[in-house]
């Protein structure tokens, strides 16, 4: 997975394209273990976040998110949720066509 992680540049897309609106209690995870929680999760066979509370506790996903993951628990079903609507967004608003004036 770290070799593949490296190959999709995942570090590069946080900095380039993900920015990070969370406040208090909502950073748990970072930006880019929640991206990792997403992609590996997905490439695992899950098709949406509605398994993330079961990934949350597997010890691969675990590492694979890394940060407070490791110790804890990773990014839970809500807490998926909430990043992808945020980056799908943030996508969107990369490929709108500009508001006519």
């Amino acid at each position: 997975m770290r070799e593949l992680d490296e190959v999709l540049g995942l570090h590069d897309i946080e900095g380039e394209f993900l920015r990070d609106t969370r406040t208090g209690h909502n950073r748990l995870h970072s930006l880019i273990g929640l991206l990792r929680q997403s992609v590996f999760g997905r490439l695992a066979g899950y098709e949406d976040v509605n398994d993330a509370d079961r990934l949350a506790l597997d010890p691969v996903m675990r590492q694979v998110v890394g940060g407070r993951a490791v110790d804890a628990r990773a990014a839970s079903a809500s807490q998926m949720g909430r990043f992808e609507t945020e980056a799908l967004a943030a996508i969107h608003r990369l490929r709108a066509p500009p508001v006519p004036t």
